[in-house]
């Protein structure tokens, strides 16, 4: 509430204070500027309104099923709620609309605000849907059938909490729960936690749950309870009001509930071993703070958070950041009553939270508790450990010294895929064949293997068996020859493999007689690297599976002297200038004016007349 120059400027919002409403309401003489957001769109009549200027947008909850989270989105309003808006100036006389957006993106705009079912949390609808013999809600006749994620999410946390069985079918429990006139999580924190805390305090915290809370309570559930205990607002007199109710509720339906019966230790998969029994339900906990922090677990276990550096990880996998100086800052765990995700921020912010610890963790997320084996690729080599953790936030970890083969060999084939092969020993001759192989895929394909880093790692079960299934760590790797096992790889079955040689030879013999490597580092056309000397006499360049090799011509030195795919060409044309250059430094080797006539010689002059 504001005076500018004689004008009364008021905000009206869901959190305005009951004065300020009273006040909008209330007929008056001098002049008014209301704002107002979209929960003013009723059909009370504001007095005195002869004049709109809407804003062309609207704020509509976003929940995020995968986090658990909601937020407001500032979204483009629709046009029925433009036409409400400008209503709201016509009530009493005839009034105007100012509007803050082009009139030709008036056919753009949705037609009607998006059906609350598309973006609200459907937990609620999804068990009541269950009592009525319908899990899914797939044969009620709905204007909008609801989205398939958000029931899938609904269905998760109902199970969670015992209000449905596998089948989706409301349980005994789960009746009770909707009995109660409460969403299935506060119903949850309400029944179950009147037992551990008793009816008096799990009421209180799940009625401060039930509606947001003032801004100035603060973000610690335990703290905003003690505000609302001794406060004397609107809030704190419909909280009382609350309590008493839930009292009500806890001491009708209350009635078997988790804490009284005994949950079995997860053991990995295919630990034969008894299993081990278990209380499931905390210690008494201490202190007034401790107590409301297990209702808040109670109610929104997968929030349930763990201090991890500098910010807190839930058990549900999202982060979230309490703020500067807040009363929560410094706790090992917290359980999240209130968080949103804004737009476009990977982090939630928590609003309001409590205080807990590590027993209470476990027990009010205790579904989502699960130990096994894990056995990766990290940091260079494998590891393997046996994990406890509750969803996302891991509890505790000691090294697995019999770790599952199976396990050990998916590591591997992971570290290949990650590093290449080059964890792997590759000789010369095993470099060479890789590099003869690629030539011959990219120039004949099929049958001939793809030996490029992704093919190799997808056939790792082919070509490396069965040294990879020995082999435990990283060092183990790096002692398979790599060449003798990508020969695996060779087409043997169609006969093909043992025209290798003949297709892509590792060697060729020249016209002086040395048999010189070819270099198949370029599948797109290998290299030749000889002595000028010991080529004369060869007209064409020689070939590989079709393809002209391209000739590096050195120098008695070894430098490259010129390059060529076309010999006959070279000797025309470009072998007088290299002679003109290298004769008078190389004197002692021999340069005939008709070198494709010449005999050709691996020898000087001087070696030569001997």
């Amino acid at each position: 509430l504001g005076d500018l120059g004689g004008v009364d400027v008021l905000q009206v919002h869901g959190r305005a204070p009951a004065a300020v409403q009273d006040a909008v309401l209330a007929p008056g003489e001098r002049r008014r500027v209301v704002l107002a957001t979209s929960v003013a769109e009723s059909s009370l009549t504001v007095p005195g309104v002869r004049v709109v200027v809407d804003s062309g947008l609207a704020r509509e909850p976003r929940v995020d099923h995968a986090r658990g989270l909601s937020a407001l989105a500032t979204v483009r309003a629709s046009v029925a709620a433009g036409r409400q808006r400008a209503g709201r100036a016509g009530r009493e006389a005839p009034g105007a609309v100012y509007r803050c957006w082009a009139e030709a993106e008036n056919a753009r705009l949705p037609r009607f605000p998006s059906p609350e079912i598309k973006v609200a949390d459907l937990t609620a609808f999804a068990l009541q849907a269950a009592c009525w013999g319908d899990p899914g809600a797939s044969g009620l006749a709905l204007l909008d059938p609801p989205p398939g994620g958000a029931m899938a999410a609904a269905g998760r946390l109902l199970r969670a909490v015992g209000a449905v069985d596998p089948a989706g079918r409301a349980t005994e429990r789960g009746v009770r729960l909707t009995r109660a006139g409460l969403h299935p999580r506060l119903g949850r924190a309400l029944l179950d936690g009147a037992s551990l805390v008793g009816a008096e305090r799990a009421a209180e915290v799940v009625a401060l749950l039930s509606e947001e809370a003032p801004r100035e309570y603060g973000d610690d559930l335990a703290g905003a309870l003690r505000a609302a205990r001794r406060g004397g607002d609107a809030y704190a007199g419909r909280w009382r009001t609350e309590v008493r109710r839930l009292r009500g509720v806890a001491a009708e339906f209350s009635g078997p509930t988790e804490v009284s019966r005994a949950a079995e230790v997860p053991r990995p998969a295919g630990d034969s071993r008894p299993a081990e029994r278990a209380l499931v339900g905390p210690s008494a906990p201490a202190g007034e703070d401790g107590r409301v922090g297990v209702v808040a677990a109670l109610a929104f276990p997968e929030r349930v958070a763990r201090a991890d550096g500098g910010s807190y990880l839930m058990v549900s996998g999202t982060r979230a950041e309490v703020r500067e100086g807040s009363a929560l800052g410094g706790a090992p765990w917290i359980a999240v009553a209130v968080a949103d995700r804004p737009v476009g921020k990977g982090h939630a912010r928590v609003q309001l939270a409590a205080v807990v610890d590590e027993e209470v963790a476990r027990f009010a997320a205790g579904t989502l508790l699960d130990v096994r084996e894990e056995v990766h690729w990290a940091e260079g080599d494998v590891v393997a450990r046996r994990v406890e953790r509750l969803g996302a936030v891991e509890l505790s970890a000691r090294p697995l010294r019999d770790a599952d083969a199976g396990l050990v060999r998916e590591a591997l084939v992971e570290g290949l895929r990650e590093e290449g092969p080059g964890l792997l020993r590759w000789s010369a001759e095993g470099r060479g064949l890789r590099q003869r192989l690629a030539f011959l895929r990219a120039r004949l394909g099929e049958p001939w293997p793809d030996v490029s880093d992704a093919a190799l790692h997808a056939r790792a079960d082919h070509w490396l068996e069965p040294e990879l299934s020995r082999a435990r760590r990283r060092g183990d790797l790096a002692r398979i020859d790599a060449g003798k096992a990508l020969a695996r790889l060779l087409p043997w079955a169609s006969g093909e493999a043992a025209r290798l040689d003949e297709l892509a030879p590792e060697r060729i013999t020249v016209p002086s007689g040395s048999g010189i490597r070819i270099d198949y580092t370029e599948p797109g056309q290998p290299v030749l690297a000889v002595k000028l000397q010991e080529m004369f006499g060869l007209q064409e360049s020689p070939r590989v599976a079709g393809v002209p090799l391209l000739v590096h011509l050195l120098s008695p030195a070894g430098r490259p002297a010129a390059v060529t795919a076309d010999l006959a060409s070279f000797w025309k044309d470009g072998y007088k200038g290299v002679r003109a250059e290298l004769r008078g430094r190389y004197p002692k080797h021999p340069w005939p004016e008709d070198p494709a006539g010449a005999e050709p010689t691996r020898h000087t002059n001087a070696r030569l007349r001997r």
